[in-house]
């Protein structure tokens, strides 16, 4: 018998030794590697493989046949069936629904809300397939008591407080204390659910995860989280490199065996990226990234990965008493008050994926009191703010260089797309010269180093939603094919050009009243 051999397995980078040592070789952390039992496996047989193709490549016996594989004309196709979600925000980053059998990673800071969506989405889903909602954080107490105050799982009795549907009498109270018509109506609306197809199983050990698989075969499983799960056999903590491996890699082979839809729940380090091995990633069908500002009400669910699908889809939530609820325009979140312009504001279309986004520009421009100006970005690149800056500078002659300029896109939606350099160099002219931009004019185009605007992609569907909201005008890159729109179109080829179109000349109320602006504004309008 062979004798039993130790490697040891760094935590951080997956790097195996054949000793300990104090910093990891491959990543150079400390104390990061961990003692691990090897085990060993019997070899496979070559079955003279090399004998058979040797020589001009013709085998000496009969012509050879394929065991299991088959060519492309064999393959049967078939559109792949997918289940509905329950919420449409989800279904479209994952590219349509649920694909059955397949394996979806979200990640997110703590605290965020995966939870929330994954037991509303269980919830959900529950209503038509058999759902395992497995929780390695949380007891079942405590699951019950977060479910509860989502309206998740309850049994509609003569003990529950849901209002009464229309129609529908209450058979413990005597018929004059029955709600009238108009109560109905006033009363909300909340389904009953029975919560009967759905499980909760508070479990961290992993071969007692796969035996209630195997017993209960649930069409979806839901694992909360896979740091959390652990594997007997392995000497490591749970949430090691090793662990999260393992317990991913048996989890898979039950799912796809079973057809088993499984949704795991990651946590992230503190640089944002999910914690583990990256070969966690590349294990999944699909991995989703829930985002946002704990301190907003709205949350970004995107995708980097999907196998059915398109990556870099969003979809977007607003997180409420009740749990979080669907955003379906997305732009009346990000657009601010129209009705209430201010200096320094210009609005763009942003596309993430396939979704355009209108989205409200802030800019405000001051005298510095520090040797350096200041330059801060929320929700704006900050190095694409820098590099506009100096082509105002430069190409136009605003003398930004003495001046602290700060950006901020409306609710913190990350807009870094080349397509919103326009409408940051307009909001900063216009808070420049304090002037304001017409609300119903949309901004889009890339600003070049030599002051060009140049063309962006997908411009036919910014300008819909730009005319879907209601926008009148539209400064674009000149070049480009537009479609027939109640928009007025005005294209330009450089910045100033921009500058002239967006913010027109605007007459003092003082015309003794001397501003240091005037000269430059005077300049820009020569031009």
């Amino acid at each position: 018998m062979a004798k039993p051999r130790t490697t040891y397995v760094c935590n951080e980078c997956g790097g195996e030794s054949s000793q300990w040592y104090g910093q990891c070789p491959s990543c150079k952390s400390w104390n990061s590697l961990e003692e691990q039992l090897v085990t060993h496996s019997a070899a496979l047989p070559s079955r003279g493989l090399q004998s058979s193709h040797r020589g001009n490549g013709k085998s000496a016996g009969k012509a050879p046949q394929p065991r299991a594989s088959l060519t492309f004309p064999q393959i049967i196709d078939g559109q792949e069936e997918r289940w509905f979600s329950g919420y449409g925000e989800l279904d479209r980053v994952l590219g349509g629904g649920v694909v059955p059998g397949s394996l979806v990673l979200i990640g997110g800071d703590p605290g965020i809300g995966k939870s929330t969506l994954l037991l509303q989405v269980a919830n959900q889903m529950s209503q038509n397939y058999r759902v395992l909602y497995v929780c390695g954080e949380e007891s079942g107490k405590q699951v019950k008591l977060r479910a509860s105050r989502l309206g998740v799982g309850i049994t509609q009795d003569v003990n529950s407080e849901l209002p009464l549907l229309e129609g529908e009498a209450d058979e413990t109270k005597s018929p004059t204390t029955n709600p009238t018509e108009e109560e109905n109506e006033k009363a909300p609306r909340r389904p009953p659910v029975d919560g009967a197809n759905l499980y909760v199983l508070a479990e961290t050990d992993l071969e007692e995860i796969l035996k209630e698989l195997e017993s209960l075969k649930p069409n979806l499983a839901v694992i909360d989280s896979i740091q959390t799960v652990y594997f007997p056999n392995l000497t490591s903590a749970a949430g090691s490199v090793a662990q999260v491996r393992e317990c991913t890699s048996a989890l898979m082979k039950v799912a796809k065996g079973a057809d088993i839809t499984l949704l795991i729940v990651g946590h992230v380090t503190k640089e944002g990226a999910i914690a583990g091995p990256k070969v966690l990633e590349h294990l999944v069908d699909t991995v989703l990234y829930f985002e946002g500002d704990r301190f907003a009400s709205h949350r970004l669910l995107r995708s980097v990965k999907n196998r059915f699908g398109a990556t870099h889809e969003i979809g977007i939530f607003e997180m409420i008493h009740q749990g979080l609820r669907e955003v379906p325009n997305p732009s009346e979140l990000f657009m601010g008050n129209r009705d209430e312009a201010a200096p320094g504001t210009a609005m763009v279309v942003a596309c993430e994926g396939t979704r355009p986004i209108v989205v409200e520009l802030q800019a405000l421009v001051s005298p510095t009191s520090y040797p350096s100006p200041r330059r801060s970005t929320t929700g704006v690149d900050y190095n694409r703010l820098q590099q506009i800056l100096a082509v105002l500078e430069k190409r136009v002659g605003i003398p930004l260089s003495k001046l602290d300029a700060y950006v901020a896109s409306a609710g913190g939606l990350n807009v870094a797309e080349p397509a919103v350099d326009l409408g940051i160099a307009i909001a900063v002219v216009a808070s420049f010269r304090d002037r304001i931009v017409d609300p119903g004019t949309v901004l889009i185009g890339e600003v070049g180093l030599g002051g060009q605007v140049r063309a962006v992609s997908q411009m036919e569907l910014r300008l819909k939603e730009a005319a879907k909201l209601g926008f009148k005008r539209a400064i674009v890159p000149k070049g480009q094919k537009f479609p027939e729109l109640d928009l007025e179109i005005i294209q330009v080829s450089k910045v100033i050009d921009a500058i002239v179109a967006a913010i027109p000349a605007q007459p003092r109320e003082d015309e003794d009243e001397f501003s240091p602006y005037d000269e430059i504004e005077a300049a820009i309008l020569d031009d």
